[in-house]
């Protein structure tokens, strides 16, 4: 008996993808606490019939499984990649296995990658362009290309007749709980985190995203990652919000210390900024979750970092965090450097050479040797408020 678990999403659509629960790491980087899911969708018009993304390495056969509870696989005339990393094109070859008339569908720069990763013959490969559509008979898939979202070859796919958005990675989280979004009540915690891990670095491109779909009727979201939005608007909301770089009256305080004197120099830092009313997500890079300090970079409107100098440099956890806040590109305005040193110094030279390039405004940067003075404190709390009133004063 067949007992696997499909969702109708509406007449025609359902969801035949799987769920990660074990799951707790993502490219080797990203930790996932919630595991995640693999969405894949079925899509059967009266001619033809669709199937819109695959699942991950290791899930073929629980994918063939949905399937076959819907169509025989046999049946598929498509399978559209909307993109080409692993976790939603993976299964590719082995679908096209099981049927010897599928085409995959594809944007021009997505062709090249099936071939080169995946090894799909090209005469089984339709390439489409911007805002193209294939009829699978009262069921019309429009393919609007995205690209940087997060690869080149993205692409959203829109169900017109049911006004349905697919668009792969972009609109996800990382949760294997929860078929719709209205099921989990802090999904936008989540999505959050989920943007500041893999979209906040494309923001650009985000935008570009948004601005093509913006006069799209939709009443349907289903990403290829987390719960399928049917309350859309919610998560249009916050990616217009995120993609436009909004921030609060916030700080993220992120912080290493050896020997407790960073970490006291830290607390004088954050007890300040707490006391000026500024929000504050404080985080010891020792035991901290990078996906969480990931989420507050979203909406933090300046960071804080504390370090001491270990062999002439900042110690190798706050390069790491340094070395991210560069990567992420988070719409940071302002940052502070604090930092102690048993022997040598350097911790100061070293963050601002790596944080040079972005447009943060360094407000201020203390180094000290050994533990903190009351002196020291005080310069530290001037620099706290400080850093306030630029908090405040910048929307």
């Amino acid at each position: 008996m067949n007992w696997r678990n499909i969702t109708k999403l509406s007449e025609g659509v359902h969801w035949v993808g799987v769920r990660d629960w074990n799951r707790r790491l993502f490219d080797a980087l990203i930790p996932l606490p919630k595991g995640t899911s693999y969405n894949a969708y079925l899509v059967i018009g009266k001619n033809k019939k669709a199937l819109i993304d695959t699942v991950n390495p290791g899930f073929e056969k629980e994918l063939e499984e949905k399937i076959r509870k819907l169509v025989n696989p046999s049946e598929i005339d498509y399978i559209v990649m909307n993109h080409a990393e692993p976790d939603h094109a993976g299964s590719i070859p082995y679908i096209i296995g099981l049927n010897n008339k599928t085409k995959l569908v594809t944007t021009s720069k997505g062709a090249k990658m099936a071939q080169v990763f995946y090894k799909v013959p090209e005469e089984r490969i339709i390439t489409v362009k911007d805002q193209e559509t294939i009829d699978l008979g009262g069921k019309t898939l429009r393919f609007i290309e995205a690209p940087m979202l997060h690869w080149p070859e993205t692409m959203f796919t829109y169900l017109e007749e049911d006004k349905i958005l697919f668009p792969c990675d972009f609109f996800g989280s990382h949760l294997a709980k929860g078929q719709y979004d209205d099921e989990v009540e802090d999904l936008l915690v989540h999505a959050q985190r989920y943007w500041g891990e893999i979209m906040m670095p494309f923001a650009v491109m985000a935008k570009r995203a948004l601005e093509k779909i913006k006069d799209l009727e939709i009443k349907m979201i289903a990403p290829s990652h987390g719960p399928v939005h049917r309350n859309p608007e919610r998560i249009r909301n916050a990616y217009n919000k995120w993609a436009n770089g909004e921030t609060n009256q916030k700080a993220i305080i992120v912080y290493v210390s050896m020997w407790n004197s960073t970490e006291k120099m830290i607390q004088s830092i954050a007890d300040t900024l707490a006391s000026e009313d500024i929000e504050i997500a404080l985080y010891n890079l020792a035991s901290s979750d990078i996906g969480d300090v990931a989420k507050d970079l979203v909406d933090s409107r300046a960071i804080v970092l504390g370090a001491p100098t270990v062999l002439g440099g900042t110690h190798p956890l706050a390069v790491y965090a340094t070395y991210l806040v560069k990567a992420l590109k988070p719409p940071l305005k302002f940052a502070a450097v604090l930092s102690s040193y048993g022997w040598g110094g350097g911790t100061i030279r070293h963050v601002q050479e790596v944080l040079g390039p972005s447009k943060m405004e360094i407000v201020g940067a203390l180094e000290i040797n050994g533990p903190p003075t009351e002196n020291d404190i005080s310069k530290i709390v001037e620099m706290g408020k400080t850093l306030a009133k630029k908090i405040k004063e910048t929307s």
